[in-house]
């Protein structure tokens, strides 16, 4: 019950941030009632469990190092994919790859098969159990990922090796 209650109060709260609606009553029921709504919808599709626990990567001194190093990695990729729509010289070589991921949960998958479709010039296609297939622009950036700096990374984010 406790935990409804939470979710009912998050999404209120998120409505009336995103509304700015604090003094007229008429939307002000709206907004409860839909929140209300919303909990409903989650208790009868069951996403409400009580023994659940959030997944949560621990925090460290990498989590801290990632986020930086994955901006840069966007920026230099931003720059790459856009020589190649202007200069008609630098090759394009479209290149569907698989890959093993080291992460050992989920969620550490998710993160590297998100951080790979983040970066321009590279888009995850499939993830499926211990196996991620990827769509890369050029071979160049499918051998980066064969390379595994990324991999690696996230592992240690989830903390690995």
């Amino acid at each position: 019950m406790l935990r409804t209650l939470g979710l009912w109060l998050f999404c209120f709260g998120l409505w009336l941030l995103l509304s700015g609606y604090f003094d007229v009553p008429l939307l002000l029921s709206f907004g409860v009632l839909s929140c209300a709504l919303v909990v409903f919808v989650a208790w009868r599709a069951e996403v409400i469990d009580p023994e659940e626990q959030p997944p949560r990567l621990p925090l460290s001194i990498h989590l801290l190092g990632y986020w930086p190093w994955l901006l840069w990695q966007i920026v230099l990729s931003n720059i790459d994919v856009a020589r190649r729509i202007v200069d008609p010289k630098l090759p394009i070589s479209p290149t569907l790859i698989t890959l093993k991921p080291t992460q050992r949960s989920d969620l550490g998958r998710f993160i590297y098969a998100n951080s790979i479709t983040l970066t321009p010039g590279t888009v995850t296609t499939h993830l499926s159990g211990d196996t991620l297939e990827v769509h890369a622009l050029t071979r160049e950036a499918a051998d980066s990922l064969v390379e595994g700096d990324m991999d690696r990374r996230v592992t240690r984010l989830e903390g690995g090796k």
